[in-house]
């Protein structure tokens, strides 16, 4: 439902000084505040004035859209000029833009010859009452009253609004050179305290790095006399020199257990400044989990005492072998194991490993029926030199590097330690460790989704560099030979466990893996005399390589004819995929 309110004719100046007034007047009578007003009688102003100057004249129409909330305050400003062809295309005048950036809507309607209508919509407020007949009927008969031409005294009014308008744009500039001044002052200080952050990061990595070789120096220092001590007191003990009384013994033997003692607390020191230091390296290498666990069982067997406690290895024969540092996975159980025995009475200790295969992840757990950690105490057991009070603390010294330890270790080799305990009834440590160590997990579970497409054979290529194992691939793509690639020895391995290739594509450069030996080793046993190998490589050692069983000797850079007719020489038409 349109409401008219008012048309007004635009033909003077002064008619401008009258459609603006009228527009201020209808939308503060419509519930508008007071900068909306403004707002509005400036839109209809400037859009009144082009009117005026490009087809001499026109008319203005106000009018309420709607019969509820929210309803629309229309302004339609009408001339009978040339109009326009396609409004949308002509740049918009000042006036035109000053309008749209006032109003809700701003729409131009022109057609060439018949003049142009733009009409102005501006939203009601919201606690604004709704506009009836009634409401405009008193509204125009108020005009009426008002009706005459009031120029002065609406230039006086004009004035003031501007006047105002000015004072507020002026008390707006203030306060933004106030806010800039502000803003310049907490940029200064923002820079100053980066840079004192820097200086004490600096510092700090400084000081990080002299305790690392303070601890790195020190442990290399105390191992020599350390070393002394026990062969002395070894030799002592055997009886090298002569016999020793039964005191003698107790002492040389207390003497051997601090140096023991000191020798174990040394190397928990050098391997935290290896750690921190970033020094320590990561040597991975495929190993099966009962295998540790056996190994561990003959290592820490010396640990059990006359107490009646268990140590229970539980068996993992269903585990796909690891491949990480079983060095550093030793380390960390065989401390979470001589914590379970030293802190266990009576019961049992119970090693035990948890394969997680949607993530590829491997939990081992140390579980104890000992004195157990109150949960306030937790968080202190990670700490480096944090111990926990307890009745059992004398009779069993150490220094609180072990547990914190195992937790860089963990991190090192990309995983972590939990502990779940309870005061009185035991603890339960634990380690999550990725079954591949870096980049090794994505390749297993690439290998484990290896697929030979129907009527095809395949190919194993070895290299290490991804530019030529996808040029190999495409080579082989439109052929009745698939490609697999691997970058490694280890891969190859685990491939052949998979896929039996009908041939083989060798680079012989590939890090530090031996493949001599392995080309040797692999043409020594039955699988491999069955497969034809091609050595494909920058290195000119054919005579070498066919002595050791390469089928094929290829020197890169390595053409495809020269690679698909070794393959088709070498691989028997007749043969089945396996």
């Amino acid at each position: 439902m349109t409401l008219p309110i008012l048309t007004l004719p635009v033909d003077t100046g002064q008619d401008l000084v009258a459609v603006r007034r009228r527009a201020h007047e209808i939308s503060s009578a419509l519930g508008f505040g007071q900068q909306d007003c403004v707002r509005v009688a400036t839109a209809v102003l400037e859009i009144a004035r082009n009117a005026l100057a490009h087809a001499n004249g026109g008319r203005v129409s106000f009018e309420v859209e709607g019969d509820a909330l929210p309803q629309l305050l229309t302004v339609r400003v009408v001339d009978a000029g040339r109009g326009m062809p396609d409004p949308a295309s002509q740049p918009a005048g000042e006036g035109l833009v000053a309008a749209r950036r006032l109003m809700d809507q701003c729409v131009v309607d022109s057609t060439p010859g018949a003049g142009t209508t733009v009409i102005l919509k501006k939203t009601m407020p919201e606690r604004a009452p709704v506009v009836t007949v009634e409401t405009i009927k008193a509204l125009t008969a108020r005009f009426g009253e008002l009706e005459g031409k009031y120029t002065y005294e609406e230039l006086q009014r004009q004035n003031r609004e501007l006047l105002a308008a000015l004072t507020d744009l002026h008390e707006r500039q203030d306060e933004l050179t106030r806010l800039t001044r502000e803003l310049a002052d907490t940029n200064r200080g923002v820079v100053a305290l980066y840079a004192e952050l820097d200086e004490r990061a600096d510092h700090l990595r400084r000081a990080d790095n002299m305790k690392s070789r303070f601890l790195s120096n020190m442990s290399h220092e105390f191992r020599t006399p350390l070393s002394s001590i026990r062969a002395l007191s070894k030799l002592l003990l055997e009886r090298i020199d002569g016999e020793l009384t039964i005191e003698q013994e107790k002492q040389v033997r207390f003497i051997r257990k601090a140096a023991d003692d000191l020798s174990e607390i040394v190397n928990d020191l050098l391997d935290l400044a290896k750690i921190e230091s970033g020094k320590i390296e990561i040597r991975a290498a495929e190993f099966e989990i009962d295998a540790l666990f056996s190994a561990l069982r003959g290592m820490m067997r010396p640990l059990l005492t006359e107490a009646p406690v268990e140590l229970i290895f539980d068996p993992c024969p269903d585990f796909p072998p690891l491949y990480t540092d079983e060095a550093k996975v030793a380390q960390i159980l065989r401390n979470f194991i001589s914590n379970a025995l030293k802190f266990t009475e009576q019961g049992e200790v119970r090693v035990s490993a948890v394969y997680h295969g949607d993530s590829k992840m491997v939990t081992f757990c140390v579980a104890d029926t000992g004195i157990g950690v109150a949960s306030e105490h937790l968080q202190l057991i990670f700490e480096e030199f944090g111990q926990v009070e307890n009745r059992l603390q004398y009779a069993v010294k150490g220094t609180g590097l072990g547990l914190p330890l195992c937790g860089k270790l963990c991190a090192l080799l990309g995983g972590s330690i939990g502990v779940d305990s309870t005061e009185g009834r035991g603890s339960v440590f634990s380690a999550t460790l990725p079954m591949y160590f870096g980049g090794a997990a994505q390749d297993a579970v690439e290998r484990e989704t290896t697929t030979i497409e129907p009527g095809r054979r395949p190919v194993l290529v070895i290299e290490d560099e991804p530019e030529v194992r996808l040029l190999y691939e495409s080579w082989l793509r439109n052929t009745d030979y698939q490609a697999i690639s691997v970058k490694n020895l280890r891969e190859a391995d685990q491939m052949m466990k998979v896929v039996t290739p009908h041939a083989i594509v060798l680079d012989l450069l590939l890090g530090e893996d031996d493949t001599w030996h392995w080309l040797a080793e692999l043409k020594a046993g039955e699988y491999g005399q069955r497969i034809p190998i091609i050595i494909a490589t920058a290195v000119n050692e054919s005579a070498k390589g066919k002595s050791l069983g390469a089928d094929a000797y290829l020197l890169k850079p390595v053409t495809r004819s020269e690679l698909v007719s070794s393959i088709d020489r070498l691989v028997d038409p007749q043969e089945e995929d396996v």
